[in-house]
């Protein structure tokens, strides 16, 4: 799978813009502020009909403008693919592929597989454990239609629960029969999710180790842990046992929406104790397996986006990522960089086709 051809209108800061790709790797240089980041987020965008960067759609429409498009031609299979994704102001984003609307959104997930590292990826590290789920959720959801549907209809019963909770604190009463059929609905589908993120990452977990001692050389011990309420305890006993801080505070304080991950480097937390560089090396290794594990279900190669990968880490490191790059596992690539020379010398390493596009 590639991205042959992709055009923009009113899409943040660009006005109208097109590109026709190379097979292999394809760069963006230019100062800080002028786009290039915003070109890998239109690409992210036709796999996932969002923003990796803004969630707030409306946001992405370019200021003083009514709406925004991106239209991307794909080729799959050795089939023609276009997906258009569109947003007007006011109305319903729209997401079309080879002339025919989605009706859900969700439908589209995995279709066209793609992997981004950026600096944004910090805040896995930074941010709480939601963000770490979402990395999760995400990742298994590309390939996975049963566990999205699933993660959707138990976020929703938690949502019900909680309103529930609210309803019997305001109205000074409480129904059990009532909440049991929620319980019910939550112990179904979260023990079904449990199960999914515990496969999951009994997989994961070694494919990142290994792409982390490729970019390090091996010279950093690290570990990525699943932390769950679930490891050591039942659903309904947790719930039965955390009823009455519940209806207290009016939101539902245990189950799998509470999972973590703990990111580790020599069995201290990463935010703490690694560096600016080791905590870099740390994500790029994350993404990388997530990469793996994708095509390996998929068996379709992502489409990979590496926005200001080289910025702060040494050179030997930068040297492996372009080893692991340009193996022949790795299919379409993106690449944006604030230094043209240092990008093109890095590329050239890797002995693959390239261009590069100045903006």
């Amino acid at each position: 799978m590639y991205l042959q051809k992709l055009s923009l209108v009113n899409f943040k800061n660009i006005d109208t813009q097109t590109f026709d790709f190379e097979k292999k790797i394809n760069c963006f240089v230019g100062n800080n502020g002028i786009g290039k980041t915003n070109v890998l987020d239109a690409i992210y965008y036709l796999s996932f009909a969002k923003s990796y960067f803004n969630s707030v759609a409306g946001q992405n429409i370019r200021h003083g403008q009514d709406f925004f498009m991106i239209e991307g031609d794909y080729l799959l299979n050795e089939r023609s693919e276009k997906i258009i994704c569109s947003l007007k102001r006011g109305q319903k984003k729209l997401l079309k592929r080879n002339g025919k609307a989605y009706e859900k959104f969700s439908e589209h997930i995995g279709q066209l597989p793609l992997v981004i590292i950026s600096p944004a990826d910090r805040n896995l590290i930074i941010e709480g454990s939601e963000t770490r789920r979402k990395f999760i959720d995400g990742v298994i959801s590309q390939q996975d239609k049963q566990y999205l549907k699933a993660l959707l209809s138990y976020t929703k019963v938690v949502s019900q629960r909680n309103a529930l909770l609210k309803y019997f604190a305001a109205n000074r009463t409480f129904d059990a029969l009532n909440l049991k059929v929620y319980d019910e609905q939550m112990m179904e589908y979260g023990k079904f999710i449990y199960q999914k993120r515990k496969e999951f990452l009994n997989e994961f977990v070694p494919i990142f180790n290994e792409k982390h001692q490729v970019i390090t050389g091996g010279k950093e011990k690290v570990n990525l842990r699943y932390k769950s309420q679930l490891h050591d305890a039942d659903f309904s006993d947790l719930l039965a046992q955390n009823l009455e801080k519940d209806k207290i505070i009016q939101y539902t304080t245990v189950g799998i929406h509470k999972d973590d991950l703990s990111f580790e480097i020599e069995d201290y937390p990463i935010k703490k104790f690694g560096s600016q560089g080791q905590q870099k090396s740390y994500l790029i290794a994350l993404k990388f397996a997530q990469f793996e594990f994708i095509k390996k279900q998929s068996n379709v190669t992502p489409i990979l986006l590496l926005d200001d990968v080289f910025d702060k880490l040494d050179e030997n490191r930068v040297s492996q990522i372009i080893q692991l790059v340009a193996n022949d596992e790795f299919g379409q690539i993106f690449i944006t960089d604030t230094h043209a020379d240092r990008t093109e010398a890095v590329v050239k390493q890797s002995n693959k086709e390239y261009q590069i596009f100045k903006l």
